[in-house]
């Protein structure tokens, strides 16, 4: 069976929620989803906490997690990709600041609404530095809604200068999950070429009823590199539709094995993360939960 990278993505999940989820229990969450097999978690963030007040104990939550894989994985688990966001420079330093954050996740927009001080260079050259990975998030890629200039090519140009500097994964983000399946595939095939020796994955946000479809679409364009969260929890504040969130990891697990992909996650084994994350959308979310 074909290999494909799932990232399990809890920050995402979680970072919009009013209510905070405590850090024990964040931290527990993050250790069922190791034990379940996930390799690359989105855990933690490292922003103002007067903005994401949710993502205000990402130190804590780390040493939790560090002292549980210090103790030793059972089997053939090993310690997974832990991947933390920063938007600047003081999120930067704290990021590299706390160990078992293993990449740097950047969020990059080609919109001129979202787009903050440039600091991809500065990251690339002192997570290289710092032994850290690091990954861009290409946020608005397949549109966005402040009638700012967009297209394929504007992506495509901004692909190059990233591999120009050197950045070596990316993600391409349907930031607001208006994207069409068509055009998650359409985009994906003309971009996907101006890349060469870059992991290029998707980031889709998505109405329920559309999510397989655009994972379908995404790996039939050659797409081996997918984000999304169980139970479909968290997504975009400014989408404008509530039922548009992160895409289910159920919905992903079963549209990959549609292709014979194997994303290397037992079902079985995620009984005890789905009963957690149904916890966390009942207490803290207050959304219906998900069976």
């Amino acid at each position: 069976m074909e290999r494909v990278e799932l990232i399990e993505c809890p920050r995402d999940a979680w970072q919009g929620l009013q209510d905070f989820i405590p850090t024990e229990y964040k931290a527990e969450y993050l250790k069922e989803l190791v034990l379940a097999g996930f390799r690359h978690i989105d855990a933690v963030s490292f922003v103002s906490p007067k903005h994401v007040k949710q993502m205000a104990d990402s130190e804590e939550v780390m040493a939790s997690l560090n002292t549980f894989f210090s103790k030793g994985l059972p089997g053939s688990v090993k310690p997974p990709e832990i991947i933390g966001i920063v938007v600047n420079e003081r999120g930067l330093e704290r990021a590299l600041g706390t160990a078992g954050v293993t990449t740097i996740g950047y969020p990059y927009s080609i919109s001129a609404y979202f787009r903050r001080g440039n600091l991809a260079e500065k990251l690339k050259k002192e997570t290289a530095a710092a032994n850290r990975g690091l990954v861009v998030y290409i946020s608005m890629a397949f549109g966005n809604p402040y009638d700012e200039p967009w297209g394929p090519e504007i992506v495509a140009d901004t692909l190059e200068w990233l591999k120009d500097i050197r950045v070596r994964t990316v993600s391409l983000a349907d930031t607001v999950g208006t994207a069409s399946p068509q055009l998650v595939g359409d985009l994906y095939r003309q971009v996907k070429n101006h890349v060469a020796g870059i992991e290029l994955g998707v980031h889709l946000h998505s109405r329920p009823e559309n999510a397989e479809e655009k994972i379908l679409a995404a790996y039939e364009a050659g797409c081996r590199r997918f984000d999304s969260a169980l139970t479909g929890l968290g997504g975009c504040p400014f989408a404008g539709d509530n039922l548009v969130g992160n895409i289910a990891t159920e919905d992903v697990l079963a549209a990959l094995r549609k292709t014979g992909a194997d994303p290397g996650i037992d079902p079985a084994r995620l009984t005890k993360a789905l009963e957690m994350t149904n916890e966390i959308r009942a207490k803290y979310a207050h959304a219906p939960l998900v069976n």
